[in-house]
């Protein structure tokens, strides 16, 4: 994966529902006993991206994302819908990544075929296991052979498809996640997702873990865990780009590399974020989280836009840093300098190098070393600290 000057400028369309809330997910989803009227929300978001492009004026989209929640429960002309709302407003040039989540239900996987006719060439599956009794226990709403078919029917009908993998589940021994993840990458075609199992406040594993009713892995087995994730995908030829992201050569996704490699986004539906330059300074946005409220408010206003800032130059160069650290082509000094304007401390680096926590790539660039990734948090804090 070679470095590029120009981060690019992603499109990410947030469909917030879900058929049932994951007991680990924090993400901003919502599940309705009626389906919402598809029709409303594809006008709101014709009509917050128009508010998008008033103020991001004319650019080139680089590469276009559908998340969720679960995209998959939109019928394919509800996302060609949003699709052709994206090219009416901005030029978007043929063969761009265009990403669409879904999940591995038999009745969404026959859907598949309509989402490659509406524009997306580029599928990313929540399978998240590959047995069942830890599909039951993460809430999955599929088994093991229904992800397999959806996998075999997105290999036939996408050029391009990942999947997600959660492990450092309770009770995973090295041996079975090695075992999982060698079926995983003789499923996958070039990419796979791959991440650690994470208590986030507010979801149902954090209730029970709180009252004791769920036992995670020690640091030392979830570390142990990581390594081996890193051994068996680099052995199988698709080694880590990023922390959690795993591809061949080529086969990155160019819409996440563009927030890694601090380009500019906009988020649109509810609970989006973005982030895009408005003058000379790098505006965030984030619009209302609730669906119907957001709705509400574009109907109302043009948008749902609850809130936001302006970053200064130090802000930026701390959130570059932290995107960037988490590639394995690390960041370019020279442009953390022009953002910060000033340069990394030199006797910092030359510690951390010497802990064997960062390394240099070339004259010009940085990055995290195997071991630096383990505690990156920690390691971008130090590095973003002023002498």
């Amino acid at each position: 994966m070679t470095p590029i000057s120009d981060p690019g400028f992603g499109v990410y369309l947030h469909w917030p529902f879900c058929a049932a809330k994951c007991p680990y997910c924090d993400f901003n989803s919502h599940v309705r006993h009626q389906p919402p009227d598809q029709a409303r929300f594809a006008q709101a978001f014709r009509r917050e991206l128009e508010h998008f492009r008033a103020r991001t004026g004319p650019r080139e989209v680089t590469s276009i994302f559908i998340g969720g929640g679960t995209p998959s429960l939109m019928e394919p002309a509800t996302v060609g819908a949003l699709l052709d709302t994206v090219s009416d407003l901005w030029t978007v040039p043929d063969g761009i990544e265009i990403t669409l989540e879904a999940n591995p239900s038999s009745v969404e996987a026959d859907r598949f075929r309509g989402y490659r006719a509406a524009g997306v060439n580029r599928v990313s599956l929540g399978v998240q296991a590959l047995n069942d009794p830890d599909l039951r226990f993460l809430g999955r709403l599929h088994d093991v052979a229904e992800a397999k078919r959806a996998i075999g029917l997105a290999r036939d009908i996408f050029p391009r498809l990942s999947f997600d993998l959660i492990y450092a589940r309770p009770g995973q021994s090295i041996h079975a996640w090695e075992a999982e993840l060698a079926e995983a990458i003789d499923l996958a075609a070039d990419h796979l997702s791959l991440y650690q199992l994470t208590i986030e406040e507010g979801t149902r594993f954090h209730a029970l873990h709180a009252a004791g009713k769920l036992a995670m892995p020690s640091p030392d087995l979830a570390a142990d865990l990581y390594e081996a994730t890193q051994a068996v995908t680099a052995g199988h030829g698709l080694p880590a780009y990023e922390i959690s992201n795993h591809a061949k050569p080529g086969a990155e996704s160019r819409h996440n590399l563009v927030y890694w490699r601090y380009g500019e986004y906009i988020g649109a539906g509810p609970g989006a974020h973005g982030r895009f330059v408005d003058g000379n300074r790098r505006i965030v946005t984030f619009t209302e989280k609730m669906p119907e409220t957001w709705a509400n408010l574009v109907e109302a206003n043009g948008h749902g836009t609850v809130g936001g800032e302006t970053l200064n130059r130090s802000e930026e160069a701390d959130e570059f840093l932290m995107m960037g650290l988490r590639l394995v082509e690390g960041i370019d000094l020279v442009r953390y300098e022009a953002m910060a304007q000033r340069p990394l401390s030199p006797s910092r680096i030359a510690m951390l190098q010497g802990e064997g926590l960062v390394e240099p790539v070339g004259n010009s660039r940085l990055r995290a070393t195997a071991t630096g990734m383990i505690v990156l948090d920690a390691l971008v804090a130090d590095l973003a600290r002023e002498d």
